[in-house]
């Protein structure tokens, strides 16, 4: 509710780990090709939640190198405050375990948004644990369904001619990735579609 994207719109979670000089380069959210931007995929991802599952002695901040206008680094050292060379570059936010960060990579009107480059800063001391929470124009993974009901017009399809065996051994339920999934090769024996 807190970003206004249906929970369906969102991909699971991503779960990362970063220990001492390790970083995330700068790099958009959003995607750049058709492939990965298609309808039945989702769309193109609108929003992005970054949590941060543990505090962070020095470094790890997530920095926007593109944002403006920057804060006043200087002045928040003067009060004590430790911020790195990396998060310097921008509007940066501190890991502290608990905290959320949400930021879109689009506009109101499906643009995308420059100043969503970002980067993760590399831990000077301690350990960084975050996870992200990728949201989509559309439902994510949901349209495959309807693609695979109207593919080539043929309807309901199979990938596979062994999705018929696999189904009745219990694969649906055994092994759902492959066999209904995003790309599941098996929608109609499964009764997916």
């Amino acid at each position: 509710n807190y970003s206004r994207v249906p929970m369906l719109n969102g991909e699971g979670l991503q779960i990362l780990h970063y220990e001492f000089g390790q970083k995330y380069e700068a790099h958009f959210d959003y995607f750049h090709d058709r492939f990965n931007t298609a309808p039945e995929k989702g769309g193109q991802r609108l929003a992005t939640v970054l949590m941060y599952l543990s505090d962070v002695q020095k470094g790890g901040e997530t920095v926007f190198p593109h944002s403006f206008p920057k804060p006043d680094y200087g002045a928040l050292e003067a009060r004590g405050e430790f911020w790195s060379d990396c998060a310097k570059r921008g509007a940066a936010v501190k890991p502290r375990k608990g905290d959320a960060l949400l930021f879109f990579s689009l506009d109101e009107n499906e643009r995308v948004d420059t100043t969503s480059l970002h980067a993760g800063c590399p831990v000077i001391e301690g350990n960084k644990w975050s996870a992200t929470k990728w949201m989509h124009i559309h439902e994510f993974g949901q349209g495959t369904k309807h693609a695979r009901q109207h593919k080539n017009g043929k309807g309901c399809v199979d990938d596979d001619k062994s999705c018929v065996t696999w189904a009745a051994a219990g694969e649906c339920e055994k092994n759902p990735s492959f066999m209904t999934g995003p790309e599941g090769a098996c929608q109609k024996s499964c009764g997916h579609c």
